[in-house]
């Protein structure tokens, strides 16, 4: 029993000391009077708002070396920092400057392709146009000119031969008029024809002339009678004379030229006509094909202005 009763005064006695000790650390913590008898060993560099503006830091050696290292320091991080971007802005110009000349180059290579395409479509245009279609015109126009003399020419030739050959036959028809012939000579056209009398027209009385200057040939190849006949008409009848008493004969003779001449002449006119078409088909191709390059030309140039106005404010804005 004693036992117990001492142990109960300890625990009392001991939770008296722990209730006082909290009583003391919390009247502690809450008077402000009560220091702390604890020596730091190190100084606080926290500065407050009222201590920036006392002159006891700009007397502190510690504060002062403090302030020349961090203003150091920020000089060379901002000496630093300007170097990087100067760097930087070097790199960017340079990059810039041959962003630049690449375009420039590009530029230039694109305008000169584009004046070389102009000018070889303006000066094929001119060619074609002030060369070529002229040139090609005379040509045309003299081969044309001399194809229709050849073929004027060939048209008479024919009505020539056509014209002889009825004459031959209305000169025999006018012989056996006369009863002493009995034999009548071969004459061809070749033989009117050689005597060079007959190039643009045949007349039956041309004939008998020509027939006249045979007289010795025919008189030695046993056509005497006929010869004489010959002689006695172109001696001694006058031409109106003879083209009144042989008008019919005269006018088959002429009828058989014309009609010679004409059927020639047809037989060139489909040639002439395709060639003509022809010749009328290429200068009015050669007129389009000049005018298409004209248009070609006007076109490029306009965009290759536009295109470079165009670029020149880009350029401008660059420099900018």
């Amino acid at each position: 029993m004693k036992l117990y009763c001492s142990k109960i005064l300890l625990f009392v006695f001991t939770l008296n000391i722990l209730v006082t000790s909290s009583s003391n650390v919390g009247s502690h913590l809450n008077n402000p009077s009560i220091t702390t008898h604890h020596t730091r060993s190190t100084t606080s560099r926290v500065l407050s708002e009222g201590d920036t503006e006392s002159s006891i830091y700009d007397k502190d050696a510690e504060i002062k070396s403090v302030k020349e290292i961090f203003d150091r320091q920020t000089s060379q991080r901002f000496e630093e920092y300007e170097e990087r971007m100067k760097y930087k802005r070097q790199k960017h110009k340079e990059q810039r400057d041959k962003n630049i000349q690449k375009i420039i180059e590009k530029d230039k290579m694109e305008k000169s392709l584009a004046e070389k395409v102009e000018k070889g479509c303006l000066r094929c245009g001119c060619a074609l146009g002030g060369g070529v279609l002229p040139v090609w015109g005379l040509v045309s126009g003299l081969w044309y000119g001399t194809l229709s003399q050849h073929v004027t020419k060939m048209a008479i030739q024919k009505g020539i031969e056509a014209g002889i050959k009825e004459g031959l036959a209305q000169i025999k028809i006018i012989a056996n008029t006369y009863r002493g012939i009995n034999k009548f000579p071969v004459i061809t056209v070749e033989q009117m024809l050689s005597s060079g009398k007959f190039t643009n027209s045949v007349t039956l009385s041309d004939m008998f002339e020509h027939i006249f200057n045979m007289y010795d040939e025919l008189v030695a190849d046993g056509y005497f009678d006929f010869a004489s006949y010959v002689d006695g008409i172109v001696k001694n009848e006058t031409i109106d004379l003879f083209n009144t008493r042989n008008r019919t004969l005269i006018e088959a003779v002429a009828n058989a030229f014309e009609k010679g001449e004409a059927a020639e002449a047809a037989n060139y006119t489909s040639i002439t006509s395709s060639l003509t078409s022809g010749i009328t088909a290429s200068i009015i191709a050669i007129v389009v094909i000049v005018l298409v390059l004209i248009i070609i030309y006007l076109i490029l140039r306009y965009r290759r202005k536009k295109k470079m106005k165009k670029k020149a404010q880009y350029t401008k804005l660059l420099n900018e």
